[in-house]
């Protein structure tokens, strides 16, 4: 797989994930782009993952807060952006959380 497949594979569910972290491992050189959106992908599922069962939680006890959904269709938009970034190859952070991932998960350098 290219080096964009791979990077743009890291955004694509946690299986895409999972797939893109095993090949990046078989190169025999890491690829600074695939590393570095391995990294934003990872941050934001984990974000995402928590913002969702958080948005769960609490309509669930206010349904009249019901409108806080729309925090999804954010989550949307940032998934979206990061692909572009993944798909022209462009070390960018994804928009609002993705500075926060930057070298955050030292396992992906080895």
């Amino acid at each position: 797989m290219s080096n964009k497949t791979l990077a743009i594979l890291s955004y694509i569910t946690i299986i895409g994930w999972l797939i893109a972290y095993f090949k990046s491992k078989d190169h025999t050189h890491k690829n600074d782009v695939v590393t570095y959106h391995l990294e934003q992908g990872l941050g934001f599922f984990i974000v995402s993952i928590v913002l969702n069962i958080l948005l769960s939680v609490i309509t669930s006890i206010v349904p009249s807060l019901y409108f806080i959904n729309i925090i999804g269709i954010v989550l949307l938009i940032i998934w979206i952006i990061g692909i572009v970034h993944a798909a022209n190859e462009e070390k960018k952070p994804i928009p609002l959380i993705g500075k926060i991932f930057e070298g955050q998960f030292g396992f992906l350098h080895k």
